[in-house]
């Protein structure tokens, strides 16, 4: 490959919810949650990643827990900046971090604006990054999921991330048709936490509503309703307060995530050419992304598609690998500018 090291380059799929590295050979090999702990009397970080995550609602009045990424684009620059350079060096903990600044091919989402798309670049490079490649996130989930994105042959791709759905059509190596709308897995934790608020008067934290989504969490087609029991704080007394809520309730309080899901795949789908909506028909549509794996949602989408859904092998890893991948795709045709054949990727 020329003076270019592939195992030294990063392929980053820079999360609402998570952040994933992914490194030539190795695969995925930092996989933490998108938050940063700080001191607002110093501006230090205090904790990045899994440590900072479980000091959410935890801390004490100096320390505040911050989610620099919000519906998929940079909220907070510097701190974003300051996560990424942590997460580089852990990912490459074995090698010189300094010796040799890595090329990264980062993900964003597919409806980002110019210059938000700039401030993944740039913070990217400051974090440490010789050079920064923006892929679109659903077409890194779609070489992640291993669909034919080169062939002439239409896919659908459909990642649901925690802060945007990317819906998209891509055939001959690009994206024919395409919608994002930031409506995702945060908007499903933050369902159940009004539902529970407005029906219980309780008070429950982001923690406690995304282990509600894991644990009983639905699109729909219950068959045995179960029921959990919910601790919190009471609205009215202000006391601490357990509750019994159930399945059923739980996926009438998603429905209307569930539903915005739904509209966006069929709006995107009703923009397709007819030939490849034809493709799309044999070969199904594709699932990716951690709330991909909400329960029944697969069966939801194809039952007002009318066409097969399938939930990807490995839904919460598969961008952070497509963007891995990727990353092959340019240091070829920068060591051989000449050659029009691209390299396999299997």
């Amino acid at each position: 490959m020329g003076r270019f090291s592939l195992s030294q380059d990063l392929g980053i799929d820079l999360g609402t919810a998570n952040t994933l590295v992914f490194v030539k050979s190795k695969g995925v090999v930092v996989r933490e949650p998108t938050v940063v702990a700080k001191n607002t009397k110093t501006g230090d970080v205090e904790a990045v990643g899994g440590s900072a995550r479980k000091m959410i609602g935890r801390t004490p009045g100096n320390i505040s827990v911050v989610r620099p990424m919000k519906d998929g684009v940079i909220a907070d620059y510097d701190t974003t900046a300051v996560m990424m350079k942590y997460y580089f060096q852990k990912a490459m903990k074995n090698r010189s971090f300094l010796a040799r600044k890595p090329d990264v091919m980062i993900c964003v989402p597919s409806g980002i604006t110019m210059v938000e798309e700039r401030a993944v670049i740039d913070a990217t490079k400051q974090a440490g990054a010789k050079d920064a490649f923006p892929i679109a996130e659903p077409f890194a989930a779609a070489i992640g999921a291993g669909l034919p994105v080169w062939e002439p042959t239409g896919s659908m791709i459909v990642d649901i991330g925690g802060g945007t759905t990317e819906v998209a059509v891509i055939s001959l190596g690009g994206i024919v048709t395409s919608r994002s709308i930031r409506t995702a897995g945060d908007n499903m934790d933050d369902s159940i936490i009004q539902y529970i608020r407005k029906h219980y008067n309780l008070m429950i934290g982001e923690r406690s509503a995304e282990s509600i989504k894991m644990d009983v969490g639905s699109a729909g087609g219950i068959t045995v309703d179960e029921e959990l029991e919910i601790r919190g704080r009471d609205l009215l007394t202000g006391l601490p307060k357990t509750i019994s809520v159930t399945a059923q309730e739980i996926a009438d309080s998603l429905k209307d995530t569930v539903d915005s899901i739904v509209e966006a795949v069929k709006n995107t789908l009703e923009k397709t050419p007819p030939e490849l909506s034809a493709d799309i028909m044999d070969r199904g549509i594709v699932l990716s992304g951690g709330a991909a794996l909400l329960r029944n949602l697969d069966h939801v989408i194809s039952d007002a598609t009318k066409m097969p859904v399938f939930v990807t092998e490995n839904p919460l890893d598969g961008v952070a690998i497509g963007t891995g991948k990727s990353l092959e795709y340019i240091q070829h045709f920068r060591s051989h500018p000449n050659v029009s054949s691209r390299p396999s990727i299997d």
